[in-house]
């Protein structure tokens, strides 16, 4: 429902230096559309190129109404709170920029769009897009995107919220680059509100997850030379559902490992640990097989977040995974996607 003529405010409270806020950061770093304020009590006033290595020179405001006189049209909602719910003084902002004549797009998985609060103040104008949103007329799976034509890269990761998003964007844009018709398929919140096609996985009953990953690929598969899906969730995460419908519903060909430089235990279960990236590898590729159920599917490469490290310990971590998995391996973020897109191309 966003356009090229909107122009956002981002409402990150608590989220611009916490993990809560990967929606509103992903958006910084990949949205086409102007965004013209980023809301974060915490960070008002300061830099946000310095906060977050972003190089877009966004004002940094603490609440909505100060966001007003930057001129936007649309209040994204780029954070996620404990619960899936705002607390109530951020609620009470989402209304206050209703009743300004913002229009809303909602990633939470509460529902906006029948609130009678919110309801009553819309104007002709106005709208609220909840993203996270069943789509109607799935079915179940059947594994028919292995038949495809195209390419497809699917990305998974030995945790939750360690970039596997980002590397399929990066991968995505490398092969726009190189003339290849390639497709980036969203399958969370984020990549929905970027403006992409897909599906938010989450929010589909899990009788129909891989059937709607299906379908999507389908759709794009016969028209694209590569496919690129992004990732969700992990294997080695108790609390993760959406790994296997991913790797069921999209067939991969190639699967790129993300992994974040040094974590060895599950971020919000300290009590799990993370097997060796070796380990992670042969997980991932027995699963996706199946035992020859599928197509042989191997990992072509490693995508290392080394955000939280210096530049030389970013490039000892990926000297170290490269010779632990004998796999290409780089910061896609920060030293760009060759050795990946290498790997997994070939001679293509």
């Amino acid at each position: 429902m966003l356009t090229a003529t909107d122009r956002i405010a981002l409402l990150l409270h608590e989220g611009t230096q916490r993990s809560r806020g990967k929606t509103g950061i992903s958006m910084l770093r990949y949205s086409e559309i102007p965004i013209v304020a980023v809301i974060d009590y915490e960070c008002a006033g300061q830099s946000l190129p310095e906060l977050t290595k972003i190089p877009r020179n966004v004002p940094i405001v603490s609440s909505v109404m100060e966001a007003l006189p930057y001129k936007p049209t649309v209040l994204a909602i780029g954070i996620a709170p404990s619960g899936g719910a705002l607390p109530d003084a951020w609620w009470q902002e989402v209304k206050q920029g209703v009743a300004a004549g913002l229009s809303v797009v909602n990633g939470l998985h509460t529902p906006m769009a029948n609130d009678p609060e919110l309801k009553a103040q819309l104007q002709l104008s106005q709208w609220i897009w909840d993203v996270r949103r069943e789509p109607t007329g799935l079915t179940v799976g059947s594994g028919q995107a292995r038949l495809l034509p195209c390419l497809r890269i699917l990305t998974v990761g030995t945790d939750m919220s360690v970039g596997k998003m980002s590397t399929s964007l990066e991968l995505h844009k490398a092969c726009l680059q190189r003339g290849l018709r390639s497709r980036f398929l969203a399958t969370g919140q984020t990549g929905l509100m970027l403006g992409h096609d897909g599906v938010a996985l989450d929010a589909v009953r899990v009788d129909f997850a891989s059937g709607a990953i299906e379908r999507m690929a389908l759709k794009h598969g016969m028209n694209h030379d590569v496919l690129h899906i992004e990732g969700q969730g992990s294997l080695m995460n108790p609390a993760s559902t959406a790994t296997l419908p991913l790797l069921r519903g999209s067939q991969p060909t190639h699967l790129v490992l993300v992994h974040r430089a040094g974590q060895t235990h599950i971020h919000n279960f300290p009590h799990v640990a993370i097997p060796p990236l070796k380990k992670a590898i042969q997980v991932y590729e027995t699963i996706a097989s199946a035992g020859g159920s599928f197509a042989p599917i191997r990992v072509a490469a490693i995508a290392l977040n080394t955000f939280h490290l210096s530049d030389t310990e970013a490039h000892q971590a990926i000297d170290q995974a490269h010779q632990e998995t004998g796999l290409p391996c780089t910061d896609v973020i920060r030293y760009g996607t060759e050795s990946i897109v290498e790997a997994v191309l070939g001679g293509r």
